[in-house]
């Protein structure tokens, strides 16, 4: 099987049109938390109280106790140029791009603007036959209504990680909101690897890690949206799926949690080639 295309577009970054996004540390080398593309960096000098702004990069050099009133204060001027789009009224953890939380919550839409580090958690919902394989995928279309992706295949379960839960929270927060399963029906939830992106999107940059999981459902239970934001499920047979995954009719981040479903299971035979060109995006390794 050839490369899918989610592999090459989780890597499509021009990091020339970007330049670093630090937090100052009183006493100790900077924080880099980002990248900010160069076309906005006239728009950051409006804030020389907070920010250093330069071809060099740019620095957040206000006190650390500042630091979150001094950002949402941009971000609303950010929103109001149309520089933020998509805007959730979510707190988001702001981390390093290594990963270490910097102690300070954003709004989830300006991740996108700085570049900033965020944490995903995705779902594999599948059947297996009677030997226990997998034998079905749930796919879900997303809601036409939605600021991203809107109509596009994606997985059982997915969304981004809120500042104050684990990814592990989230899947089975969404199971219900998106799929309708309780708590108790989540039990089962194994995991899977985590997935490294970095790629451009309309936004802004995509810097994320997607934490996988897999989750086998009974025959006779079918996900029913709750929150709107899932316009249909379709169970597919396994062939069916991993050809849609593998096409663009999927998001990016779903064809790729779809596929570490599908190398984890061994459902693509001995694909070396895919299992390489696949490897670099996963960080964490299959449970």
């Amino acid at each position: 099987m050839k490369p899918w295309p989610a592999i090459a577009a989780a890597r499509a970054h021009d990091s020339d049109a970007r330049t670093p996004f630090k937090l100052a540390q009183p006493g100790a080398a900077a924080w880099l938390v980002g990248s900010v593309a160069r076309t906005h960096l006239r728009a950051l000098q409006r804030w020389p109280q907070w920010l250093h702004a330069d071809a060099h990069g740019v620095t957040l050099h206000c006190a650390p106790a500042a630091r979150a009133d001094a950002l949402a204060a941009m971000h609303d001027t950010l929103r109001r140029d149309g520089l933020i789009v998509a805007w959730r009224d979510e707190p988001f953890t702001l981390f390093t791009v290594d990963g270490r939380d910097t102690g300070v919550a954003i709004e989830r839409a300006a991740a996108r603007f700085w570049g900033s580090l965020t944490l995903g958690a995705h779902c594999n919902g599948y059947v297996a036959d009677a030997r226990g394989r997998p034998a079905q995928l749930w796919i879900a279309r997303r809601s036409f209504t939605k600021a991203t992706d809107p109509g596009k295949l994606d997985n059982l379960v997915g969304g981004g990680v809120p500042k104050g839960q684990s990814p592990r929270d989230t899947v089975v927060r969404e199971a219900w909101e998106e799929a309708g399963l309780e708590p108790p029906q989540m039990r089962a939830l194994a995991r899977g690897r985590v997935i490294e992106l970095l790629r451009d999107i309309p936004e802004g940059l995509q810097r994320e890690w997607i934490h996988v999981y897999d989750l086998a459902l009974p025959a006779g239970v079918t996900p029913r949206n709750q929150d709107g934001e899932v316009a249909e499920f379709e169970l597919h047979p396994l062939p069916h799926a991993l050809a849609l995954a593998a096409s663009d009719a999927m998001t990016v981040d779903a064809s790729l949690v779809t596929l570490d479903f599908a190398l984890r299971h061994r459902l693509l035979g001995d694909d070396a080639a895919l299992a390489a060109a696949a490897a670099p995006l996963f960080a964490g390794q299959a449970a």
